[in-house]
């Protein structure tokens, strides 16, 4: 049976002259003599003159072909990739009229670009569509991020700024300078008072709901409360033998959750009058913890299931579930009573941070491996999309937009504010409230990167 030619005629011809002309030009004369006699191919037909047109054809379809392979390879397997995150895409719809299932897509809707060095911390403004960023680079910048411009820069920390938080009144950063600064966002954003005590980096600062109160984790391996009214620290809460990296207090401010170099996660009741009681202490990561952070309620119906529980417990309890995320590339996913219920493996460098959907289906991390990751908490934490080439390097934070009600003025703001940095947009207020329903979601998730040598920030919003 003969085999049916690949090439036609005139293929087949162009190929055996291209190769009498490679062998021709590398010398390789008695060879290039036997193909042309059993080609019946003699000098009368093809040349030394003809001969020169070949040469080196044969070597470019060669690295043709190769480059052609290279990029098949490529392309297949990126329909493998847009495929994997096809199948695993959650089947409800994802807009914003559905923002319990409302999920980040690329791209962005802004890159924001000013910082000169790495960013290490964005937050939200609970009323106004500001979003302040910290950075290495001594300042804080404060940007519009619904217009995506930059309003103004802050200026007055010595050392790399390495959180910022607002509160209902104010802006809180802290640094490697040892101090915690708190700015005035209705005056202009001026630098009201300094806060000094730790004898260390602040490593991080959040406001505590409820009331006046400031906590702030350092590198002297202590947390402290402080009163921002008086600018006085009122406790000092030790137990962590190492660097506290990370701290972030319940909706209602009777717990914090801490976490750091220690690799421990400890759950701390502020509810009584004396020091601060360490309910629980949560061991597993195997390297340094760098994240940390408190379920909502809405999050209870699937983590309680994760943890083997018959119900969920009640949305008053508002810290019984926490997720931190480590240097070992893990996110672990805990209990109250400090047991581990689920480990989330993905991430192929350090977890950076971590943020609970409001909605509770999901959580969201980002890492050094310059990826957005999502995990949905009912299919047993599976990660159901994943946002790479976004980011061209360490993705070192990020944050979910306050939500909001629509019942009354905000919460401690005056009825008519001094003249705002951003107008106000809505009436809306920061709901600190346990009940999901009376909260509604704002489907507008900043993160913070490093890109080259400058840091940006960007804006994903339905």
């Amino acid at each position: 049976m003969v085999a049916t030619p690949i090439l036609t005629t005139r293929q087949a011809e162009e190929l055996h002259k291209s190769l009498i002309a490679y062998l021709t030009s590398h010398s390789l004369l008695t060879t290039a003599s036997s193909l042309r006699s059993e080609l019946d191919l003699p000098e009368s037909s093809f040349d030394s003159t003809q001969t020169k047109k070949y040469e080196g054809l044969l070597e470019k379809k060669w690295t043709s072909v190769i480059r052609l392979q290279k990029k098949i390879l490529d392309l297949e397997s990126t329909v493998a990739s847009l495929r994997q995150e096809l199948l695993s895409c959650p089947p409800t719809k994802t807009t914003v009229d559905d923002p319990v299932n409302w999920l980040p897509r690329s791209p962005p809707r802004y890159v924001l670009e000013g910082h000169r060095l790495p960013i290490t911390s964005v937050a939200f403004h609970p009323v106004f569509t500001s979003l302040a960023s910290a950075s290495e680079d001594y300042t804080i910048k404060i940007w519009d991020w619904e217009l995506g411009e930059l309003e103004r820069t802050l200026k007055g920390h010595t050392k790399a700024v390495l959180d910022v938080d607002y509160g209902n009144k104010l802006l809180a950063s802290c640094s490697s300078d040892m101090s915690i600064k708190l700015w005035d966002p209705l005056d202009g954003y001026k630098n009201i008072r300094t806060l000094q005590g730790h004898e260390h980096i602040v490593s991080s600062v959040r406001f505590v709901p409820g009331g006046n109160m400031l906590v702030s984790a350092s590198k002297d391996c202590s947390l402290k409360l402080w009163d921002v009214t008086t600018g006085f620290c009122v406790k000092t809460i030790l137990g962590h033998v190492d660097w506290v990296r990370a701290v972030t207090p319940s909706v209602d401010g009777r717990w914090l959750v801490s976490t750091g170099s220690d690799k421990t996660v400890r759950l701390w009741d502020l509810a009584g009058r004396g020091e601060a009681e360490c309910k629980a202490v949560m061991v597993g990561h195997e390297n340094y913890n760098l994240c940390c952070a408190i379920a909502p309620a809405t999050s209870y119906n699937y983590l309680s299931r994760l943890a083997g529980q018959d119900k969920p417990p009640a949305a008053t309890n508002t810290a019984e579930f926490i997720a931190t995320g480590s240097r070992d590339k893990q996110i672990r996913l805990w209990d109250s009573r400090g047991n581990c219920i689920r480990v989330l493996t993905g991430h192929d460098n350090w977890v950076r941070g971590l943020v609970f959907h409001p909605g509770g289906k999901y959580l969201i991390s980002v890492a050094d491996d310059r990826t957005l990751r999502c995990w949905d908490l009912s299919q047993e934490g599976k990660c159901v999309q994943t946002l790479s080439g976004v980011y061209d390097g360490f993705v070192s934070c990020i944050r979910w937009a306050p939500g909001v009600t629509k019942d009354g003025p905000t919460n401690g703001e005056p009825s008519t504010p001094r003249t705002p940095v951003t107008p106000v947009r809505d009436s809306f207020r920061r709901s600190t409230t346990t009940n999901p329903s009376a909260v509604q979601i704002r489907c507008v998730i900043a993160t913070g990167s490093v890109d080259g040598p400058e840091g940006k920030v960007r804006i994903f919003a339905s």
